[in-house]
């Protein structure tokens, strides 16, 4: 019989991976057993705990922030009651930035693309009737990270919450920012010495918080293919576990407390070999590289968010079907947490009624497809063995590489990792302009006309009243104490010491976030790239 053409002269995954027609036996790897595992042991391919979803379903964790924290908190207490079992915080740019609201430079920033948090009472305001010692709380910030988690502890004492009882993780992961994202303040060598600053302080009082989230999200977001975004988030990890040993923390201390963040993007099946390979991946790195000894330090435990990039403003609607089928596979992947986006997100803030959809789709696959009921159901594919095993080669490729040129923080500096993810999004947008690559709605099947969503609008008087805010907070402290914290931080940055204490003892004396990041800005400098 003569053979049927293809749709195409050739199959690529997302990441320009080939893809055979047929897979079978003898595309396993040889060593698949050793490889596999069992769920809950190392390698840790099929998962970090032994029964994974039957025992306990993934933390949905939807990711919010918008305008003031009084906002902001209205739908957190929202999700809340419509069954999200985690909190994500959106912070905006000042505050991602070190500058409080009434920064000249904050002006038309504030609470736009997340929740404006410039003190403590900003964090009281944003964690009110929220009981912490139930709730998790993921924070998305980097450079700012130590006060925001100090702001937390504050409220925490407020309260009579003991800080083992916090549960939650701050992103914390500056390197990425270099990378890919933009919003460091400090120098590199700086910036890494709050990170391992923080992690050395929760080491020894906040036992259940995730220090670092280290982040390949934003690293796909920019652009990468998956085969970097695994190689350059876990190149990342290194750099920090390499920074914290060089401080003198013990390994087993710091390590079971490190996180990860990764993208799901819309190709099925090698998003969920990027997950199973990442995991054997760090499990390798923390064994055989750092000679970790407790098994805790293997786990490569990481939060999930479907893909913005993948959103389109054309046929919102559409994007449901897109987060579905993302969310699905960060579910068959493995994830601890789940972020799913909102169908309107690439038009403006979520609404209530998207973020509600949004929801409701996690709680689905959860509870109505049976995805959860069984653990690693995809394993033994010939599809997604072989799929796992080549991502697993092609990220080592490059993480070796990166080794070469002295380490991640080496390459950033060098430029390596930027422009590898600069040519993977030109290659894919050139791709979607010639109708190679087929987004529905946008380069095919468009629509003459569309009835779009009734979109989300900020309070236009939100920036002033936040201003108006913090005049009356800093009326009312006592200025005095507030000049000796921020003095005593001056001197500690200076010096060597952990600056958690200091910074801590900042935000009891009602110190501004902005106020606290100049302190650190005096002594550290700020970095400017090129």
């Amino acid at each position: 019989m003569p053979k049927s053409k293809d749709r195409k002269d050739r199959f690529t995954t997302a990441s320009g991976l080939e893809l055979k027609a047929l897979y079978q036996e003898s595309d396993l790897p040889s060593d698949l057993s050793s490889r596999l595992g069992q769920p809950g042991a190392y390698p840790y391919t099929r998962g970090v705990y032994p029964t994974m979803y039957r025992g306990r379903l993934w933390t949905m964790r939807q990711y919010a922030g918008f305008g003031t924290a009084a906002e902001a908190n209205e739908r957190y207490r929202y999700l809340l009651s419509q069954g999200t079992t985690g909190l994500s915080v959106a912070f905006d740019l000042p505050t991602q930035m070190g500058r409080d609201s009434d920064h000249p430079i904050a002006h038309g920033e504030v609470g736009k693309v997340g929740v404006a948090i410039s003190s403590v009472d900003d964090m009281r305001t944003l964690l009110r009737e929220i009981p912490l010692e139930e709730v998790s709380i993921s924070m998305t910030i980097n450079s700012t990270a130590a006060i925001l988690l100090a702001f937390l502890m504050v409220v925490a004492e407020d309260r009579k919450v003991s800080f083992d009882k916090l549960r939650g993780t701050t992103q914390n992961d500056i390197l990425k920012e270099y990378i890919a994202r933009g919003t460091y303040i400090y120098p590199p060598k700086q910036a890494l010495r709050i990170v391992t600053d923080i992690f050395d302080f929760c080491a020894k009082e906040l036992p259940n918080w995730n220090t670092i989230s280290i982040s390949g999200y934003h690293i796909r977001e920019a652009g990468s293919t998956a085969v970097e975004e695994v190689a350059f988030t876990l190149a990342d990890a290194i750099s920090y576990v390499e920074a914290a040993l060089s401080r003198g923390l013990k390994l087993d201390d710091f390590a079971p407390q490190l996180a990860f963040f990764l993208n799901c993007h819309s190709d099925f099946f090698e998003e969920i070999a990027k997950f199973r390979a990442a995991r054997r991946m760090w499990a390798r790195i923390m064994k055989e590289r750092f000679k970790a000894a407790n098994p805790e330090s293997y786990k490569f435990r990481f939060h999930t968010q479907t893909a913005g990039s993948s959103l389109t403003a054309q046929q919102p609607l559409n994007n449901i079907v897109r987060t579905t089928v993302e969310a699905l596979a960060a579910v068959l992947g493995g994830t601890q947490s789940l972020h799913t986006n909102s169908f309107d997100e690439a038009l403006a803030l979520p609404s209530e009624q998207s973020a509600t959809v949004a929801l409701r789709t996690q709680q689905i696959l959860a509870f109505e497809s049976g995805v959860a009921d069984t653990v690693d159901p995809l394993a033994g594919s010939y599809l997604v063995e072989s799929l796992t095993a080549k991502i697993e080669e092609e990220a080592w490729k490059r993480i070796e590489y990166i080794d070469k040129l002295g380490g991640m923080v080496s390459a950033i500096e060098q430029g390596y990792p930027q422009g590898e993810i600069e040519r993977s999004a030109y290659d894919w947008q050139r791709q979607i302009e010639s109708g190679e690559r087929t987004i529905v709605g946008v380069n095919k099947f468009e629509a003459k006309s569309e009835v779009m969503p009734e979109l989300m609008k900020l309070n236009p008087k939100g920036e002033s009243e936040q201003r108006d805010r913090l005049a009356a907070l800093r009326k009312k402290r006592d200025g005095k104490h507030a000049e000796a914290a921020l003095a005593a931080l001056k001197s500690c940055a200076e010096g060597d010491g952990n600056l958690m204490p200091q910074i801590l003892q900042c935000c009891r004396m009602n110190c501004t976030l902005g106020e606290i990041s100049d302190v650190l800005r005096d002594v550290f400098g700020e970095y400017h790239s090129g």
